[in-house]
């Protein structure tokens, strides 16, 4: 077989695998669900090598969708940390042949503090599943190792286990995005859910001039500003008009251009603005969007400025539409 051909044999050999496992499962994976559901404490994750980094990552998948959970290496834990493990905890034990050294070591303690433990093995006669309360097979026919002897079908099989657990976990909690995004406030998602107009708009050194004033000393306060635009306010330091450097061009080309006229004579009388701070900034991004302007005036219910929101401040802050 060439290469591709290689690369296909692995995918089909891991996908077999998995749905065979998934018309396998039984009561048993209710169990663990409802094992787990009703844990007061944290599910710690458990396992060695290749095991222990599914685990790891397993426990992360847990923690990040509403289950409080960690991962603890058996080594670790026969040298202090088992004191890591409360009376209010489950375990759950990741081990292919069900008979890793450092963690059978570890399954009497366990067994001797009376924490629930949910075993994932593929030897139903092993020391693991004799201490569990659950059992749950990652048994696979082959590798997709040439030699099958390197973690691969296996391995692929216990994270989509995990993966399993945790989305029925969301399910029965009816965890919403809201939830998973509250878990990820830097997350693409935390950002569109949670980071509003107000977290982000700008309220210091504003641009702002009366509207008596010309257009030249509007041109000073602009290239000041850095924000490409100038916002013109009345005696009452209300919003009146707004001149972009988009609006500067235009006025170039008129024939009543004149840098000592007023800069309003050229700004647009009728800007777009927003006034509900709590508005989200990824909304406040599809504003921008859809207006094709690139600062939005943020004003009181009095139509006075409070401050300015900017797209480029938006997009580095990695906001993004919704």
């Amino acid at each position: 077989m060439n290469l591709i051909e290689i690369a296909q044999e692995t995918f089909y050999i891991e996908a077999e695998a998995l749905k065979r496992a998934a018309e396998r499962l039984d009561q048993n994976f209710l169990d663990a669900i409802e094992l787990i559901e009703s844990t007061k404490g944290k599910l710690i994750v458990t396992g060695v090598g290749k095991s222990g980094l599914v685990g790891a990552k397993m426990a992360a998948t847990f923690a990040s969708t509403g289950t409080s959970s960690f991962f603890l290496h058996p080594t670790e834990a026969l040298h202090g940390d088992l004191g890591m493990i409360g009376k209010s905890d489950t375990l759950l034990a990741i081990s292919s042949s069900g008979e890793s050294e450092e963690l059978t070591k570890i399954l009497p303690h366990i067994k001797r503090f009376n924490i629930p433990l949910i075993g994932l093995t593929g030897n139903r006669a092993s020391s693991l599943v004799k201490y569990s309360d659950v059992f749950l097979d990652i048994s696979v026919k082959k590798e997709a190792c040439p030699l099958n002897v390197a973690p691969t079908t296996s391995t692929t099989l216990t994270m989509a286990l995990g993966d399993a657990l945790a989305i029925a976990l969301m399910n029965k909690r009816g965890f919403k995005k809201e939830d998973f995004a509250s878990f990820h406030p830097g997350g693409s998602l935390g950002k569109k859910l949670f980071i509003k107009i107000k977290d982000l708009m700008r309220t210091d050194n504003l641009p702002l001039i009366k509207e008596r004033v010309a257009l030249k000393e509007a041109i000073v306060v602009m290239s000041e500003g850095k924000l490409g635009t100038v916002l013109i306010v009345n005696d009452d330091k209300k919003l009146v008009g707004l001149l972009s450097d988009g609006d500067l061009r235009r006025a170039l080309m008129r024939k009543d251009f004149d840098l000592d006229n007023p800069a309003i004579h050229y700004a647009n009388s009728k800007p777009k603005c927003y006034h509900n701070t709590e508005l989200l900034a990824s909304e406040a991004l599809e504003i921008l969007e859809d207006n094709r302007i690139q600062l939005l005036p943020i004003t009181n219910e009095a139509k006075q400025i409070i401050g300015v929101l900017h797209i480029h401040d938006l997009v580095n802050a990695g906001i993004q539409s919704t």
